[in-house]
């Protein structure tokens, strides 16, 4: 069973996806230790891993779609635009949360702990934008905040 390694990568996630937001690089993700040869993923793991690829994908495109809108010099435009950014991602953060909370509770996780993991992924769209928010107000005036790369 590979639960810790599930919940490793949410933290890692946890702690890159606000580095990448505000342009900042983050370090590389350590690598797993590959699981004994006689423990094979299930079919529940490896769709479940899929998932949180994708939902790792959307949330740093989110990332940059929020900095692009940042950076607009109309800031009641800007402020309007991440509201709107925000509010489309967060019933994806929400549903994701559910779907890790109730996998890693199935796999013989502690429900309290995956739960306070779970709310913090369903923090990530104002985390993120947070970041950026800051990210932008720190800048120069005139100069945009470092791109994501």
């Amino acid at each position: 069973m590979r639960l810790l390694s599930s919940a490793a990568a949410f933290a890692v996630l946890a702690l890159t996806t606000p580095a990448f937001a505000a342009g900042q690089a983050a370090a590389p993700a350590p690598q797993a230790a590959p699981a004994p040869a006689q423990e094979a993923d299930s079919p529940e793991e490896v769709a479940f891993e899929a998932k949180g690829e994708a939902f790792g994908e959307r949330m740093e495109a989110m990332a940059e779609e929020m900095q692009a809108a940042a950076t607009q010099a109309d800031k009641a435009k800007a402020k309007t635009d991440l509201d709107a950014i925000q509010a489309r991602n967060q019933a994806d953060a929400d549903t994701f949360a559910d779907e890790f909370l109730a996998f890693v509770v199935s796999q013989g996780a502690p429900a309290d702990q995956m739960g306070a993991a779970a709310q913090q992924i369903k923090a990530y769209p104002a985390m993120i934008r947070a970041k950026i928010e800051e990210a932008v107000a720190a800048a120069p005036a005139g100069a945009a905040p470092a791109q994501p790369q």
